[in-house]
């Protein structure tokens, strides 16, 4: 499969979900305690680094990124898909939102602060990552943070129906935190540290925390 087809799949998969996808993680960072804890270690990361401008790549329905503002980070979301783009300005309307693509991102270089993806990554197939890092890294200043979501394990699978019972076209694509790890630091990010949640259930994920290297 050409990268056209599966971001096409990708994107119109979630413009089909975005409203129901919206309803369902609405709550989510309120309901969970780790969660919380690792969006507030990330802010205070950013601060430490100078404070500035972040991307949430990947940010859907833009809860992540408004919870990132009320604690205090200058946030702006980007998103494949324009439905989910239209949702998270529909509620979310003091933020920036803009539709784009991790696998081309459209951020100057050392432009960001800080940079998270969460549950974003999953859809990316193996040979696109070490674009998709090198990306990350360009745009990230010297020292700034970079916070990941996903899910752990070592299969593949495609999701065909989510979220409401509406028809999707997706690959999901779990992974293992050593080797999301190793992709890191062949990109030139310095791996800090990373916390597996609900490690013994079947829906394990991880969060791995990771610094763009400073000048020396």
């Amino acid at each position: 499969m050409s990268t056209d087809d599966w971001l096409t799949d990708t994107r119109t998969s979630y413009d089909t979900v975005a409203v129901s996808y919206a309803d369902q993680v609405r709550d989510a960072i309120a309901g969970h305690q780790y969660l919380r804890a690792a969006l507030a270690l990330f802010a205070d990361s950013v601060r430490a680094a100078g404070g500035g401008p972040v991307a949430d790549v990947g940010c859907g329905p833009g809860h992540v990124t408004a919870h990132l503002h009320q604690l205090g980070v200058d946030a702006f979301g980007i998103d494949l898909a324009p439905g989910m783009i239209d949702v998270a300005r529909r509620d979310h309307p003091g933020l920036r939102f803009e539709v784009g693509s991790m696998t081309d991102l459209d951020l100057q270089d050392a432009s960001v602060a800080g940079l998270i993806a969460w549950q974003s990554l999953i859809h990316i197939p193996d040979a696109e990552i070490p674009t998709v890092f090198g990306h990350f890294h360009r745009a990230l200043r010297p020292g700034g943070p970079l916070q990941l979501l996903f899910h752990v394990g070592d299969e593949s699978r495609l999701k065909t129906q989510g979220y409401g019972g509406h028809p999707m076209k997706v690959h999901v694509h779990r992974r293992h935190p050593d080797q999301v790890a190793t992709w890191l630091r062949d990109a030139g990010f310095q791996v800090e540290a990373h916390m597996l949640l609900d490690p013994d259930g079947k829906a394990s994920q991880a969060l791995l925390f990771a610094r763009r290297k400073p000048y020396r």
